[in-house]
């Protein structure tokens, strides 16, 4: 039988990642691009660090920051009982950092092709910002922010360095297909991994298909 926990765990993974880098990039693309400029080039290092950052670092510190010993992971032990690394869901906190900046720096990139005019008409109709931003800012840079989901969603999905550092390889609670992949060749099951190699290719194929697909769609409007 068959044994889908790892692309499973990888999509759950992937899909909360997501979700929080979604929320979170897009605010802070938002308000960093209309900060002065030597303020936003500061904030853009450190944000976009862990882009260059080899991701088995990202994982060094997070193991220093959350692990059973650290001051938080401690805190979170004898509190909850709940143990921040070696489970599923601390490769959420691995590919929250690593995926971050990919989609801020998309969000920003749409941000910064969007005509502010926009927003001042709808300021001087007595439109609060929320509602600005809902209605006539993120619809307008929609595309892009998109395009941001699909790729952080893709790198989550394919992330190994940072995520078998802080949730190991435990086949069927902490397996992802990356982590998979890796053991099967360790201990000589080419076949295995080549399934989960050949899954992810498709998984890929299908993300960059859909990234042209919005990228034409973009064009289109803009001609």
């Amino acid at each position: 039988m068959t044994d889908y926990y790892p692309l499973l765990n990888s999509i759950r993974i992937a899909s909360i990642s997501s979700i929080i880098t979604f929320l979170t990039g897009i605010f802070i693309a938002y308000y960093i691009e209309r900060l002065p400029r030597i303020i936003k080039g500061v904030l853009d290092v450190i944000l976009t660090m862990p882009l260059v950052l080899p991701p088995t670092v990202i994982g060094f510190f997070l193991l220093k920051l959350l692990g059973p010993n650290t001051v938080i992971g401690m805190w979170f032990l004898e509190t909850f009982s709940v143990r921040l690394v070696m489970n599923w869901y601390s490769s959420i906190f691995a590919t929250v950092i690593v995926t971050f900046p990919l989609m801020y720096r998309t969000a920003r990139g749409a941000f910064e092709s969007f005509d502010w005019n926009l927003k001042y008409a709808a300021q001087t109709l007595g439109k609060n910002d929320i509602w600005i931003f809902w209605k006539i800012i993120f619809p307008n840079c929609k595309q892009g922010i998109i395009a941001g989901v699909v790729l952080s969603f893709a790198r989550a999905l394919g992330e190994y360095g940072a995520t078998s550092m802080v949730s190991g390889f435990t086949p069927g609670k902490t397996a992802t297909i990356s982590t998979t992949v890796y053991q099967m060749w360790r201990i000589g099951r080419d076949d295995i991994a080549y399934k989960w190699v050949i899954i992810n290719i498709m998984i890929s194929f299908a993300v960059l298909i859909t990234i042209n697909l919005l990228e034409k769609k973009k064009s289109r409007r803009v001609f």
